[in-house]
């Protein structure tokens, strides 16, 4: 693959670790936004060079749109098979705290995540020992933007603030609620809460650091 600046890289890894969520081809000024960009014309540079680079396409003339090409999601699943599955932070089981994303990478058993992307988390607090998440274990989590009510999913509040709780969603509100007793539900309006994800499996240590 041709060499990227570190902008592009940042661009492409974008386009690659949201690959599941978007309903439709992002436009440019939806990943301006996203990736806290001011400029879209240096934005629209470095598409360029991932056009030349045979990593994303435009769906017009315009540019206005753009996707992923087959030789993009070739090597991001050869990337990922090599690598393992992606530690990408912490995720609070308790009060939400700040998202955080630090990508590296585990390898972990094929019977503890499904066939679609997914991705991990390690736990913070105790708002779901009662579902038997406890401080400290890894959450395996397939990238999805929706759920069923009773799903455990992770929550990104407002743009800023991750949490792993079960969600019920209606017409005038969502709401996470905690697996532990001492704890209340949260409650939002329905646009404050972007679903990021639904737990599908789970790893503990038990060794003593």
């Amino acid at each position: 693959m041709k060499e990227l600046t570190r902008k592009q890289q940042d661009i492409f890894e974008y386009l690659i670790n949201n690959y599941a969520n978007f309903s439709y081809p992002p436009t440019l000024d939806e990943v301006c936004v996203e990736l806290g960009l001011n400029s879209r014309g240096s934005l629209h540079k470095h598409i360029k060079a991932l056009i030349e680079a045979g990593l994303i396409e435009a769906l017009d003339r315009k540019q206005t749109g753009i996707r992923l090409t087959e030789k993009a999601k070739q090597y991001m699943q050869s990337d990922d098979e090599s690598m393992g599955t992606p530690f990408v932070g912490f995720i609070a089981a308790g009060k939400p705290i700040e998202a955080i994303e630090q990508v590296s990478y585990i390898n972990i058993p094929d019977q503890i995540k499904t066939e679609k992307s997914c991705y991990i988390l390690q736990i913070k607090g105790e708002s779901m020992i009662e579902e038997g998440i406890f401080d400290g274990d890894w959450v395996i989590i397939e990238q999805r933007s929706s759920a069923r009510n009773g799903e455990i999913v992770v929550a990104l509040i407002d743009k800023s603030e991750a949490t792993l709780k079960f969600i019920e969603q209606y017409p005038h509100e969502t709401l996470l609620i905690p697996a532990n007793s001492n704890m209340s539900a949260m409650k939002y309006k329905p646009e404050q809460v972007e679903i990021q994800g639904v737990l599908v499996g789970q790893m503990r240590s038990y060794i003593n650091h």
